[in-house]
């Protein structure tokens, strides 16, 4: 571990390091003095912009109850329409699906590291962003990226589901 606050990481947020790690990704896991449940919290942590935050919303594929990740900026609401568009029809997830599919519970879901594959979608709205913060594991952890590593990292296809 090359991280020196890994060793104080919760269970969930270590597996996300060591998913990193893994992967090469040279930025650590970082703990937020309070909670980064939603987009704003994390934002105020970190002193960055709600935009920078990459949040992560969980769909339930309806003919196949796969999990269906968008990743976009925070400062965006999804659309679901445009969702579908790529994946089919969709239906909100409660808080069991989205621990059972991801791994995570809701407000410290990552984009990686998941039991189960999951559909990636990465909106247009982060790549305005060089840096942008993703959670973590746990609703306290995040690290940073740029939205092309995620990208990458996740095997996302970039789309536009954003409203507008």
């Amino acid at each position: 571990m090359n991280n020196p606050e890994a060793s104080s990481l919760p269970a969930s947020a270590q597996r996300v390091a060591d998913v990193l790690q893994t992967l090469g990704h040279p930025q650590p896991v970082r703990m937020l003095p309070a909670s980064g449940r939603t987009s704003a919290e994390a934002a105020a942590a970190l002193g960055c912009a709600v935009g920078a935050i990459a949040k992560s919303i969980i769909f339930r594929r309806q003919q196949d109850d796969c999990a269906v990740l968008v990743l976009a900026s925070g400062a965006v609401r999804i659309d679901e329409n445009k969702v579908a568009s790529h994946c089919g029809p969709i239906g909100r997830a409660d808080a069991a699906f989205v621990r059972e599919k991801t791994g995570y519970a809701i407000g410290g879901v990552c984009p990686l590291g998941h039991p189960q594959p999951a559909i990636i979608l990465l909106d247009r709205s982060l790549l305005v962003w060089q840096e942008v913060w993703a959670a973590a594991g746990h609703p306290h952890a995040v690290f940073a990226a740029s939205p092309q590593q995620l990208q990458h990292m996740t095997g996302a296809e970039l789309v536009d589901v954003a409203q507008v």
